[in-house]
């Protein structure tokens, strides 16, 4: 056994989408539901002590779930949400693609949604900083969102967010060992 902890880094599983509705308002799928069960044996090997949620509905059901077939316990964290897209209208698939790529592109402008890529990277930045803090020993998972997962690797590892946005499915994870930020592994979808 290393060491090194590892801070596990997971997107929420497949959500309901319901036209009119932001999405950090909606729940998982029945089929998020059950790829959540196939996301927590998938992690087990890496025994995370404590679980960390964003507060967003697909998130937090996600972390239940996950906590529930781990055996360990779940804590909602301020910080954690997806880049704020309040009020955004239902964009294509195509529309959405360009809109991700124009905020990465311009991390320091306000070009999609309520906040610059560069303030929700800092924000979520914060939230896993006062999390590690917080539980110097164990192995944390922190469940949250693509856009915000990709800007934090982009800042701590160097890669390109775009691409990793693209390859991050419902669910998905990346294990990065901590302190260090070297990425363990990637599974780009369950």
């Amino acid at each position: 056994m290393t060491s090194q902890r590892r801070l596990l880094l997971i997107k929420h599983s497949l959500p309901a989408p319901i036209r009119g509705i932001d999405a950090h308002q909606w729940s998982l799928s029945d089929e998020g539901r059950r790829r959540c069960e196939l996301l927590a044996e998938r992690i087990r090997p890496y025994t995370p002590t404590a679980i960390f949620t964003s507060q967003e509905p697909k998130a937090q059901e996600t972390a239940e779930i996950v906590g529930r077939v781990l055996s360990v316990s779940v804590e909602p964290f301020a910080g954690l949400h997806e880049h704020d897209r309040t009020g955004v209208p239902w964009l294509g698939q195509d529309q959405f693609d360009a809109a991700i790529r124009s905020l990465f592109d311009h991390a320091e402008e306000l070009v999609f949604g309520r906040e610059t890529a560069e303030q929700a990277r800092a924000r979520f930045s914060d939230a896993i900083d006062s999390i590690l803090d917080g539980h110097p020993t164990g192995n944390i998972a922190i469940v949250a969102h693509g856009t915000v997962i990709s800007l934090y690797l982009a800042a701590k590892t160097g890669i390109d967010p775009f691409p990793m946005w693209q390859r991050l499915g419902l669910p998905a994870f990346v294990v990065l060992a901590f302190p260090v930020y070297q990425r363990i592994e990637v599974v780009e979808s369950i």
